[in-house]
């Protein structure tokens, strides 16, 4: 018997005892009595895998490993229910002026000027975003060597929990058919599937309007196998080196929300590992604060080395976002990403709408461009003061309500090409690490933005969208007004109204996929298995190369599910030759 066939038989055969699992003994969210605040943890504890972050990979992976095994999952922020701001679709942008320290959204700025966020609540991003839900490509499915049969199965477990049909309002029409229109074809209709043309995609949010996060997949888990510990931050992995050949992972340490520390460690069984599913900035950030990573920026925060590996926090990417804003002489739905147009010129094209990028009454944050968040964008850095920036606020809540209805029409280059790195700022697992994206470094992204902006140009013009747009509004007009919108904290140049590569550089925003950090290749192995030290995985988004699909919750959420069937198949074969 082949392997792979045989690889696909145990899988199969993992698949059919957890669904039958959990089938029978689940439950659902949010009444989970496996989920505890970290505060009633004992001392000292002993699992057969710990899993660092609770996030889009790392929920799915506990529900998967605990139907044969015990899990621990440590997620370092708390659970998304019960929260209005992460529920509803029209709350979308609320938790980034959030800056408390409960915020489910910690924010960041690159050293690039470009304003970020990472998630800090059970689900990770998919708490956060803006819900589109889409596969990978096959191509991309090919390349990282997936099995294409558990690929398929694991993406329909996930959407059988948090995947929806979005209802296709006058906005999001309006734009399909103006992809249509200028070329974007065929047309795909609705699909989960990456494929060239114009579709509408999924949505993690409910016809009412409800969000469904990772945190939702948990209600696959067997209840007795599976511990969730909520505002518990990991400080660092522990290995075992006397007598070993090579460094072996056996615990974490961890603190609540009091600043108690707790241990966490494997039991005595070789198979059983830690598995750090913290996404791109907390993934890389983890290993090196526990010795795994560039010795001398190791060492320069006296940090005992573990192992040298260069490449942790090495090699980030973010796709850049740019958008055009398009005021609307008619109301328009709140909608977010919907419809989007997969082109061969290396961007994507989606869409957003509504008031949720402006909420009316006196608490009107402003979404992407609140100067709440420092968005300042025609005010020198060192002058953005709290002086500054109330100001901005006030200016802006006198605005008619007219100047903000309408939407963006937005492009995601693919890829992307350009790389930057992570640094440490300090030993503080809270503290964000310095991070660098290198936007438009390579002339292709920028060339693939030029691209898209070019098309979103020509869909504002057709004849499908021009219902939405005042007549008396150009599309330089258009480009003009959105320059002056506080995107980043990049400067503006004066000749971006009339150059395509400027405006992509002058207004480049983060669309929350950025990437990389701990890659397959150089990293961790095809297994997602850390090199040159034991029982230690990296399980998420930190491990791409470049981004799956237009957007990568799907495939995050997917993987965590194939590496849980790969992990089990592996210990049932593994027990089965014995």
């Amino acid at each position: 018997m082949g392997v792979g066939l045989w690889r696909f038989i145990l899988a199969a055969f993992a698949g059919v005892l957890v669904f039958f699992h959990g089938f029978c003994s689940s439950e659902k969210a949010p009444n989970y009595s496996f989920m505890h605040q970290a505060t009633s943890a004992p001392a000292i504890s002993y699992y057969d895998y710990i899993i660092v972050g609770g996030g889009t990979a790392g929920c799915p992976l506990a529900a998967t490993l605990s139907q044969n095994y015990s899990v621990l999952l440590l997620e370092r922020g708390g659970a998304p229910y019960g929260n209005p701001n992460i529920t509803n679709l029209g709350s979308f942008g609320a938790p980034f002026s959030d800056f408390s320290p409960t915020s489910p959204s910690q924010r960041f700025v690159s050293e690039d000027g470009v304003i970020n966020a990472r998630a800090r609540v059970l689900g990770g991003g998919s708490c956060l975003n803006a819900g589109f839900y889409t596969r990978a490509g096959p191509d991309y499915v090919e390349e990282v060597g997936w099995d294409s049969g558990m690929v398929k199965e694991s993406y329909e477990w996930v959407e059988k929990v948090v995947a929806f049909k979005p209802p296709m309002r006058q906005w999001q029409s309006a734009v399909r058919d103006g992809l249509l229109e200028v070329g974007v074809l065929p047309y795909n209709g609705f699909t989960y599937d990456h494929i060239y043309g114009t579709k509408i995609g999924g949505t993690i949010f409910d016809p009412d309007g409800h969000r469904h996060t990772a945190a939702d997949l948990l209600q696959y888990a067997n209840p007795t196998g599976l511990t969730v510990l909520l505002h518990a931050t990991v400080h660092k992995i522990t290995f075992r080196r006397r007598g070993k050949v090579r460094p072996v992972a056996h615990g974490v340490i961890f603190r609540d929300v009091l600043g108690k520390k707790h241990k966490a460690y494997l039991k005595r069984d070789s198979k059983n590992e830690i598995i750090v599913s913290s996404g791109a900035l907390g993934s890389p950030q983890l290993l090196m604060l526990s010795g795994v990573g560039p010795a001398q920026q190791i060492k320069a925060h006296n940090i005992s080395l573990v192992l040298d590996l260069p490449m942790v926090g090495q090699r980030m990417s973010d796709n850049p976002m740019n958008a055009i804003f398009i005021p609307s002489p008619l109301p328009v739905e709140v909608s977010l990403i919907q419809v989007v147009g997969i082109t061969h010129s290396g961007t994507y094209i989606e869409a957003a709408s509504g008031e949720n990028f402006a909420a009316s009454g006196p608490q009107r944050d402003f979404g992407m461009f609140s100067p709440k968040i420092g968005q300042l964008a025609t005010v020198p850095p060192k002058q953005r003061t709290p002086e500054a920036i109330a100001k901005a606020i006030d200016s802006m809540s006198k605005l008619d309500e007219t100047a903000f209805r309408g939407g963006f029409i937005l492009e995601k280059i693919m890829g992307p090409i350009s790389t930057g790195h992570l640094e440490l700022q300090s030993r503080n697992p809270n503290d964000n690490p310095s991070v660098t994206f290198n936007y438009f470094k390579e002339p292709e992204d920028l060339q693939r933005c030029v691209n898209g902006m070019q098309i979103i140009e020509k869909i504002i013009e057709s004849k499908a969208f021009s219902q939405f747009k005042y007549d008396y509004l150009s599309v330089p007009a258009l480009i003009n007004m959105t320059l002056n919108f506080p995107v980043n904290l990049v400067p503006r140049h004066d000749n971006a109204s009339t150059s395509l590569e400027q405006f992509c550089k002058d207004t480049v925003m983060t669309i929350w996929h950025y990437h990389g950090g701990c890659q397959v290749g150089s990293v961790v192995d095809h297994d997602y298995k850390v090199l040159g030290v034991d029982a230690l995985r990296v399980i998420d988004g930190s491990t791409f190369n470049a981004s799956p699909g237009t957007n990568p919750q799907a495939t995050v959420m997917m993987l965590g599910r194939y590496m849980g069937l790969r992990i089990l198949s592996e210990r049932l074969a593994s027990d089965l030759s014995k």
